[in-house]
């Protein structure tokens, strides 16, 4: 971990309205930024997310209503999972720094449609978790 899903309306991808209108919302080197945004995240000198378990993803929701079904509008919703134990000073330091990315992602189309983005964190027991992963060996 961390793994930061995307949630956005379809009308934001390429072939959306809204995407078309503003080829800069491009989903990909959004992940990119988001994944290096969480990369970059310290304490006390350290980095606090190891490499090796960075996962962004990008979702379109294909059928969607935003407020009372404006054509013009559009979402953005960030579900970022991270384990137990980070300190509340982490968890709104990674916050504020991801949500900073998200809107300056988004910041032209703000002004000219209706949008909405929103991030959550949401912590993660080991108890309830499963892992079989080689890639963090990959950046030791």
């Amino acid at each position: 971990m961390p793994h930061l899903t995307l949630e956005y309306s379809a009308n934001l991808g390429k072939s959306g309205a809204l995407g078309a209108a503003h080829p800069e919302l491009d989903f990909n080197q959004l992940c990119q930024s988001l994944a290096h945004c969480l990369i970059e995240q310290q304490e006390d000198g350290k980095q606090i997310y190891p490499t090796g378990g960075v996962r962004v993803r990008a979702l379109a929701a294909k059928h969607y209503c935003i407020a009372n079904s404006i054509d013009d509008g559009g979402f953005v919703h960030g579900t970022l999972k991270i384990g137990a134990g980070r300190s509340e000073a982490v968890k709104k330091a990674t916050g504020d720094a991801l949500f900073a990315v998200l809107k300056q992602h988004f910041a032209a189309l703000y002004l000219q449609s209706g949008l909405a983005l929103s991030l959550e964190i949401i912590e993660v027991n080991e108890a309830g978790s499963w892992k079989h992963n080689n890639l963090h060996a990959r950046f030791r």
